[in-house]
């Protein structure tokens, strides 16, 4: 490089911040989004994710709804609350079963929520939709 030119860093793949608690579902999901072309920033504790996704911009956040705490939505509601951040994509995922909790995520601000046992099947195409733009 010549004296005095900047190095550009080029990024050519989306970044997706997932949380998950789950490590089985939750790192075959960072999985499939690099298989689907996307940088992974893994994230293990609710309190982090908001600064994670400050810091780093993310086009996209996935997140596991059921903690063995409690839920995802008061964080999910926080980001929605941060205008710098608030335009960011949640798709949120949990079980079938878990009704309450999947209303309560999009009332908190998720863009989706997705059945825990389909998620990754459906990736693509839950990807599609979170990021259409409205």
């Amino acid at each position: 490089m010549p004296p005095g030119a900047q190095s550009v860093a080029r990024v050519t793949k989306p970044l997706a911040v997932v949380f998950y608690e789950s490590l089985l579902l939750g790192s075959q999901l960072a999985n499939r989004l690099s298989d689907l072309g996307w940088r992974v920033q893994p994230v293990n504790s609710p309190a982090a994710v908001v600064e994670t996704v400050r810091r780093q911009s993310p086009m996209l956040l996935v997140a596991e709804l059921s903690l063995r705490t409690g839920d995802f939505c008061p964080v999910i509601h926080e980001l929605k609350r941060d205008p710098a951040i608030a335009h960011i994509p949640v798709i949120g995922y949990t079980s079938a079963k878990n009704k309450a909790l999947q209303d309560a995520a999009v009332a908190a601000g998720a863009r989706l929520v997705a059945v825990d046992t389909a998620v990754l099947d459906q990736l693509p195409q839950l990807l599609e939709y979170a990021l259409a733009l409205d």
